[in-house]
């Protein structure tokens, strides 16, 4: 892990590490927005416009980075699911010699057909039970992205604001 100096907007320059991943980087954007000295008589902080740009820097880096892990997450579920799906279409290949070999007699073949539906409802199960369990993981994934791109974003939205109201605070004084 590299060092790196940061400003904390006062002048100090404090020696921190390089925050990893996304969250990370998030985090010390929020940190270092958060301990900036305040401006006097006003909401507005004075940050290192260097830091802010190396940590917006970061994210972008980043993204490709964690939108790579969501893809292989799906991808990963995906081969999940087709696995699942074979092992069903065995399991019911199986299930239908099985039942054909049992044609002999009539109690045999009533047997059979029974056992066939059960086999064929519990593959069905499972195999739906599978894809619902694939689906509801990469749900998850996703989800936790998508918090992350929200906070991103609402920090810059922020940012941006308390931007816009310095600048207009800036023309009137």
């Amino acid at each position: 892990m590299s060092k790196d100096s940061y400003s904390d907007g006062t002048g100090d320059d404090l020696d921190r590490t390089r925050p990893e991943g996304l969250t990370g980087i998030l985090d010390a954007l929020s940190t270092a927005i958060s301990t900036a000295r305040a401006m006097p008589m006003s909401s507005s902080v004075l940050v290192n416009r260097a830091e802010m740009l190396d940590l917006v820097d970061q994210a972008r880096d980043a993204l490709p980075t964690q939108l790579g892990r969501a893809d292989e997450l799906l991808a990963d579920a995906d081969s999940a699911r087709a696995a699942a799906q074979a092992e069903a279409e065995a399991v019911l290949v199986r299930a239908r010699q099985r039942a054909s070999e049992l044609v002999d007699t009539e109690a045999v073949v009533v047997a059979a057909r029974e056992r066939a539906a059960e086999i064929l409802r519990g593959a069905e199960v499972t195999a739906e039970g599978l894809r619902r369990d694939a689906d509801d993981y990469c749900d998850r994934r996703l989800a936790d992205f998508e918090i992350d791109l929200g906070k991103l974003l609402s920090q810059v939205q922020g940012g941006r604001a308390r931007l816009a109201d310095r600048l207009g605070g800036s023309g009137e004084g």
